[in-house]
This record gives structure tokens, C-alpha cells and sequence, in this order.
């Protein structure tokens, strides 16, 4: 199971190059292809989104929350707090959406890259990053 970060799916519709778009675009063709809850609402946040993207975007695939998500996501994040690092409270949560469903993040946010260390997030693409 894959999930796409917003990092990743913007810069597939915007077309731009890179080894985590070329991973969106296997995944959508696999129909493998899952976004978090966060992701969802991070996408359609965008006041200038266009109808046909929005609804490409409604159309894919939301993982579930599970039972007791909020609190292992707290524990997540203070675990990084802790350990000196920044951890911004989406990618918390679209990280904790992903090891709840043993899926691999494709993200070119190497702000994950906490959560691969702490935590054993798979990430993919994340060599195309920013920072």
C-alpha cells in the first residue's frame, strides 16, 4: 500500500519532474494509490483549485482513521519533540496515518525523514526533496 503526501501529488498534477512523481503515477496506474485524511483536506485547501483537480483528487482512495489514531499520533510527536527535531502536526499525522496501515509514504518532504528514523516509516522519493 502506497500513500501520497501533498508534496508528491502537487508536484505530479503540476508535472514536474522528479522519482517520487514517477511513484504517484505507478501507484495511480496500480490503483495502489491511497491518500491520507490530512492530505485530503491539505489539497482542497487550495483556494485556486480547479474543478477537474479537485475532483481527481475526491476521487482517490482516503485511509481510515483507526481507533486510538489521535493519541498514537500525539506520542509520535512528542517523541520527535523530544528528541530535538521539528515535527510539524500534519506530517505527524499523515505519518501516523501510514504506519497504522503499514504503508509507504512517497513524499519529497524530507521533513518525514523523522518519522522513517523514530518511528520506521517507509518513505519512497523523498531523494527529490526540499528541504
Amino acid at each position: 500500500m502506497l500513500c501520497l503526501d501533498t508534496s508528491s501529488l502537487i508536484a505530479y498534477l503540476e508535472g514536474a519532474p522528479g522519482s517520487d512523481v514517477e511513484a504517484v503515477d505507478q501507484a495511480l496506474q496500480d490503483r495502489a494509490g491511497f491518500i491520507a485524511p490530512v492530505t485530503l483536506t491539505e489539497l482542497l485547501s487550495d483556494p485556486t483549485l480547479s474543478r477537474p483537480v479537485r475532483e481527481t483528487i475526491l476521487a482517490l482512495p482516503v485511509l481510515p482513521v483507526i481507533e486510538g489514531y489521535w493519541e498514537r499520533a500525539g506520542l509520535l510527536r512528542a517523541k520527535a519533540l523530544r528528541s530535538g527535531n521539528k515535527a510539524k502536526l500534519a506530517d505527524t499525522l499523515i505519518a501516523q496515518s501510514c504506519l497504522d496501515h503499514r504503508a509507504s509514504l512517497i513524499a519529497r518532504d524530507r521533513d518525514f525523514r523523522v518519522f522513517h528514523r523514530l518511528a520506521g516509516l517507509k518513505l519512497l522519493g523523498t531523494d527529490s526533496s526540499k528541504d
